[in-house]
């Protein structure tokens, strides 16, 4: 049933994505998060111990929630189960979000610089009022290459490995990562344990979606002998353990450079480069990006429904 569920939701997403105004799990565990963290930072005290409390309890809340929700369902018959799986299953997968955000981006960039500016901060955590349009195609790239990982690859490993409980439970954890989970001065302390957390969950995913990065460039008509090679070389040009597996395949596949220095919350931090500029980066490269990532999901898709079959 996790493998079925897990599947379902993927077409779900594929064909509606997330609609506008849905009451999405994510918004309430966000909710949770600044509720606890306005709580803990008013408390004072020893903030790294604090962390440890908001990443446990959000994660552990949001997992006896949903397995309360399936338990409930279950009483009503293992169709109605079913369906409440599947359901869960499309809100922890979000491949048509992600594919749509960064299509605004090319989309507000014929528009104007800083209408793509501005787009372009919709989706990624760096200071964006200085980037030129090379630098925001770069970021909306990275950003489809690196979410491709925790927005689509692990929340399908985890459906099947433990359906919507162990999924949304990874949610919580993508969640607090990307609300807290940062290096800076104000997050170091409260964020510690949330971003080692997310990095070791998406420790397998993020090397899984590499590889099959590298084998969806074939599919796509791309270079899959330079995603290969970029991501045999470059796969740990990243501040973190797991974002350069996917973004280096990106990279080779494309033949663009991305990574370099950015700034965040007004500092510069600086990351090495991924990837040989081989030409410079356009706008079309968002839509091969995505069109990596559906790939990617379609053969991570096929795999589990041929173990689905044999289990």
């Amino acid at each position: 049933m996790n493998i079925a569920a897990m599947l379902a939701g993927l077409a779900l997403d594929f064909l509606i994505g997330d609609p506008e105004g849905w009451p999405h799990p994510v918004i309430w565990i966000g909710k949770y998060v600044s509720f606890q963290e306005a709580r803990l930072r008013a408390r004072g005290g020893n903030l790294r111990r604090g962390a440890v409390w908001l990443t446990a309890s959000t994660v552990l809340l949001t997992m006896a929630l949903t397995a309360m929700l399936l338990f409930a369902l279950s009483l009503l018959g293992r169709a109605a189960l079913f369906a409440g799986m599947c359901a869960l299953s499309w809100t922890c997968i979000s491949a048509k979000c992600l594919a749509k955000e960064a299509r605004g981006v090319a989309a507000a960039l014929t528009v104007s610089l800083e209408r793509g500016r501005r787009q372009v901060g919709r989706i990624v955590g760096r200071d964006t009022a200085e980037l030129s349009e090379a630098e925001i195609l770069r970021a909306a790239v990275e950003t489809v290459a690196e979410n491709a990982t925790d927005g689509v690859i692990s929340p399908m490993l985890y459906l099947a490995l433990g359906g919507p409980v162990l999924a949304l439970g990874f949610k919580a954890a993508s969640t607090l990562d990307s609300m807290v989970g940062y290096l800076d001065e104000r997050y170091r302390d409260i964020g510690w344990s949330s971003a080692k957390l997310d990095d070791a969950l998406n420790f397998i995913p993020a090397r899984i979606c590499g590889t099959l990065m590298c084998a969806a460039a074939a599919l796509c008509g791309l270079d899959a002998r330079g995603a290969r090679r970029i991501l045999r070389r470059d796969h740990a040009n990243h501040l973190s353990p797991n974002c350069a597996w996917s973004e280096s395949a990106a990279a080779g596949a494309l033949g663009v450079r991305l990574g370099g220095a950015h700034r965040y919350f007004g500092k510069v931090v600086e990351k090495p480069s991924i990837g040989d500029a081989m030409r410079e980066i356009e706008r079309a490269d968002i839509e091969r990006a995505n069109r990596l990532m559906y790939a990617s999901a379609l053969e991570w898709a096929a795999l589990w429904a041929v173990l689905g079959v044999v289990l």
